[in-house]
């Protein structure tokens, strides 16, 4: 067993460190201040090949795992959380599904312009009465000829004001109930009778783009359907096997950032004529926040080479998310506390790492999800 890094791996960590804390770190409070990532962000990210990270070379993209995924997003969740969820779910939950259920005309179409970030993805499948319950979804396909037409209200998009391609799920069958009988659809968001709705404002991760996706009579053809009918609630769960990876990456680089501010505070602050980190109250947070980071990079790297193997990967991706965002918590908590009252101002990052490592225990799935996940793998 191999716990070192090959040397283009170590590449492309360095190369995503580089740019995180070259050009996301300055950015980062602007992001959260402003809502919204700066458009030079997204010409660089098109400029190093981070948008295409794990499409096939022949369709434009740099054809690397999921492992180098999260060795990216790590980094640059590192320096700015909103500008990694945004690249997360790019690659995750859109590139991903195409890549493993396409049809090779499907492939053709589309993964070519989400590789350069000329389309940005985004991945419907949250609604108003659908959250944990993704079966219970109630978003309509209706066949009319060789077409589909879509109706309904999809909520909490990532990249949903900018996003050019989208993955809907909707329900083709109303005989089949629960998560039978769900679809995916591939919508390109110029279709019309496709809208964004209102913008959510959020606690965290206010520079990422996130709202709702309007479908009024959206007309589809065939080719649109993405996998077989009736079996999309499968492709999504396998799509959130690879998201959870990205999402628990994402934890891990919010919780390395609190640490590093962490180390840093404990070096400058003096109390009682000594810095604070000479005193083992403060040394014992750090070694804690360092050890459990260690341990929840550790699953997050075994469930990305789980899935690079072809492997199914649910209770590993499960385990990754579920401990990976309680110790970005749990980082970003001990981090606030070693800051005192000046962690609680905006004076510091610390107040913004911790309103941002909160979502990472809600999206892709709820921490009290995940143990459901786990357990059910153990029972059965």
């Amino acid at each position: 067993m191999d716990f070192q890094l090959t040397e283009d791996q170590a590449m492309v960590r360095d190369m995503a460190r580089d740019f995180a804390q070259k050009e996301l770190v300055p950015r980062a409070r602007k992001h959260d201040e402003q809502g919204s990532i700066d458009p030079e962000v997204f010409g660089i990210l098109k400029e190093l090949g981070f948008w295409g990270f794990t499409i096939p070379e022949e369709h434009g993209g740099a054809g690397l795992g999921n492992l180098e995924l999260a060795l990216l997003l790590e980094e640059l969740n590192a320096g700015c959380a909103s500008t990694g969820v945004t690249v997360s779910v790019h690659n995750s939950l859109l590139g991903s599904p195409i890549r493993r259920f396409g049809t090779q005309a499907q492939m053709e179409q589309w993964l070519p312009q989400l590789a350069t970030g000329d389309r940005i993805g985004c991945y419907c499948l949250t609604e108003p009465n659908a959250g944990s319950d993704a079966g219970g979804l109630i978003t309509s396909a209706v066949r009319d000829g060789d077409d589909w037409i879509l109706n309904g209200t999809k909520i909490f998009v990532t990249n949903g004001a900018f996003a050019g391609l989208a993955i809907v799920y909707a329900r083709t069958s109303t005989e089949l109930k629960g998560p039978k009988g769900i679809s995916a659809f591939l919508v390109p968001m110029e279709t019309p009778g496709v809208s964004v709705g209102k913008a959510e404002k959020k606690t965290g991760i206010r520079g990422s783009s996130t709202t709702e996706v309007l479908l009024e009579n959206v007309r589809l053809p065939a080719s649109a359907l993405l996998g077989e009918e009736n079996r999309g609630f499968p492709i999504a769960m396998d799509t959130l096997d690879g998201g959870r990876i990205g999402i628990a990456a994402q934890a891990i680089g919010i919780g390395r950032a609190c640490l590093e501010a962490s180390i840093k505070y404990a070096k400058d602050r003096e109390q009682f004529g000594s810095p604070i980190g000479n005193f083992q109250a403060i040394q014992w947070k750090l070694a804690d926040m360092s050890t459990r980071l260690d341990a929840a990079r550790l699953l997050v790297h075994r469930a990305a080479l789980t899935r690079d193997a072809g492997e199914r990967v649910t209770p590993q991706a499960a385990q990754a998310k579920l401990f990976a965002s309680t110790v970005a918590n749990f980082c970003a908590d001990e981090c606030l506390q070693i800051h005192g009252g000046a962690g609680y101002t905006d004076d510091f990052e610390v107040e913004r790492l911790f309103r941002d490592a909160r979502i990472t225990e809600i999206y892709e799935g709820a921490t009290d999800i995940q143990r459901i996940v786990i357990a059910r793998n153990l029972l059965a």
